[in-house]
């Protein structure tokens, strides 16, 4: 057995068992009268694995496998994931909830457009399979003292986390990924109490990004901080943006609970002090992960069948209707125009209308094909959504640097912008888009997250989040919703828990008072 020893002298036990396997079947399934034939053979095969497994280790090894575990290595696939995920819910649910769009046929009385939730979200897996992940690129961060990955990976944490609990409210948070200790059965932390961490997580965030030093080990698709010039890191400047920007975003989302959190004090905090705490400034700022368009990194639609997406879905009368009044530039962007004796028109379909409906196929707007490749939609939070943040803290008195009217104004430009469309010089002072800055302070409220919708297509959940918030926008009510069913306050949680973890489950649901549709979230009371 000489031959089939490693380079240290052992005798190899993968190599033996792979010959062990062979002789033995070979004494099966042979007849004696080949058997010598075989046995040369057999001989042969034996010096070829000693051959084979000589310096093994050293011979398998792959030049373009990393060799350890290093945060760009998660940080990469990790940024794809979470952000597909999300673009995905954007259309498939929000879309549809939101008047956006609404399937062509729906002839079983159920669908998101009749405010039918059933429980769960295909997020909760996603995220939650990725949160393991975050926690290793902070925890290799913190080991090789790489602050600026620790930074990046808490900004996700906020971003993420933030999307669940205002999808269900209470969640498991402080002991989510506790399993490789043991706990396959994690409470449920209080919505307030994941707030208050995912701010201070912010907090952190802004305080630990070094713009001096590029990424180590390289990995970040979003801003491309992998380098820095000069001595300064401007994707480092942006994420550090990125970080102030959404705790903006959650503090407004919680601001009916001020007082249980400082909410006023932080916000006048990022306000007052632009050089601690920096916002995005313009759309070079925001955060929108492009697509390579190069494997594995394709915009998730990019398969989408034809037939699917032209006549899937069609886009509604309440969206197009406000665009087609304005002719608005977004419509070219977004929207499929149909041909009307001669004429290309953008035409919508009801929303929530009754079962016995069923439009004819190519007879409304829907997405047009360019989306489905679109670098563009890979988007987390822009700078349209910051300055329409900005207009709603100014009409309700914090010091923004502006009046409520230039961030409106900005805010749409911006959109305009990050959509490359061509707006009209005249486009904001148009009937419908035009801020009324003499109406009441809900009128001009009213005004801002109208627009602020139009800005959110294919972000997430965030326009039906915010309606939840406002109460605007003001959505007709299809003619196929039951009486008894709500515009719905929060998704129900995944059945699966009621088995895999009923005792944190059920603390949770009675502490929340349910677990259905109709049930509000911490800062919605």
């Amino acid at each position: 057995m000489n031959g089939i020893k490693n380079s240290r002298g052992h005798l190899d036990t993968r190599a033996f068992n792979v010959v062990n396997i062979i002789l033995n079947n070979v004494l099966k399934s042979l007849k004696m009268k080949i058997l010598t034939k075989r046995i040369f053979a057999f001989l042969l095969i034996i010096v070829m694995l000693g051959a084979c497994t000589e310096d093994f280790e050293e011979v398998n090894n792959d030049p373009n496998r990393p060799k350890e575990i290093t945060p760009g290595v998660v940080l990469e696939q990790l940024q794809y994931r979470m952000l597909t995920a999300s673009l995905t819910r954007a259309r498939s649910f929000t879309h549809n909830l939101m008047q956006v769009d609404a399937p062509r046929s729906s002839t079983n009385g159920g669908g998101v457009h009749r405010y039918i939730i059933t429980p769960g979200e295909p997020l909760w897996e996603t995220f939650y399979l990725l949160f393991n992940d975050l926690e290793d690129i902070i925890s290799i961060a913190e080991d090789l003292e790489e602050d600026n990955y620790k930074a990046i990976a808490l900004v996700y944490k906020a971003w993420a986390y933030s999307i669940l609990t205002d999808l269900y409210g209470d969640i498991p948070y402080s002991e989510a990924t506790k399993a490789i200790d043991g706990n396959f059965s994690p409470s449920f932390d209080t919505q307030k109490d994941i707030y208050i961490d995912l701010l201070n997580n912010l907090e952190l965030a802004n305080s630990l990004f070094d713009e001096s030093k590029a990424l180590t080990f390289q990995g970040d698709l979003l801003y491309d901080a992998n380098q820095a010039s000069g001595g300064r890191n401007e994707g480092i400047v942006k994420w550090k943006k990125f970080g102030n920007s959404l705790r903006l975003r959650l503090l407004l989302r919680i601001s009916k609970r001020d007082g249980e959190v400082p909410v006023s004090e932080q916000i006048n905090a990022i306000l007052s002090s632009p050089t601690n705490y920096p916002v995005f400034e313009s759309n070079a700022d925001e955060a929108i992960l492009r697509f390579p368009g190069t494997f594995p990194y394709f915009n998730p639609y990019f398969n989408a069948r034809t037939l699917e997406w032209r006549d899937g879905t069609y886009f509604t009368h309440y969206f197009l209707d406000s665009l087609n009044a304005v002719e608005d530039p977004r419509r070219e962007v977004w929207v499929r125009p149909i041909e009307e004796n001669g004429e290309l028109i953008y035409r919508g379909i009801e929303s929530g209308y009754l079962v016995t409906t069923e439009y004819n196929v190519g007879a409304n707007s829907s997405y047009r094909d360019e989306l489905k490749t679109d670098p563009k939609l890979g988007i987390m939070m822009t700078y349209a959504e910051l300055e329409f943040i900005k207009a709603e803290l100014a009409i309700k008195g914090f010091a923004t640097g502006g009046t409520a009217k230039a961030h409106y104004d900005a805010g749409i430009t911006a959109s305009m912008v990050q959509w490359e469309a061509d707006m009209p010089n005249d486009f904001l002072q148009r009937d419908g888009v035009a801020f009324n800055e003499s109406a009441s302070e809900d009128a001009q409220l009213e005004q801002i997250i109208q627009q602020k919708y139009y800005a959110y297509v294919f972000v997430d959940y965030q326009a039906w989040f915010e309606k939840r918030r406002t109460g605007y926008p003001v959505l007709p009510r299809g003619t196929g919703i039951l009486p008894e069913s709500n515009f719905p306050s929060r998704v129900p949680y995944p059945t699966y828990l009621q088995s895999l973890n009923p005792k944190g489950l059920q603390e949770a649901v009675s502490r929340i008072g349910g677990d259905n549709s109709d049930i509000k979230v911490w800062w919605d009371k």
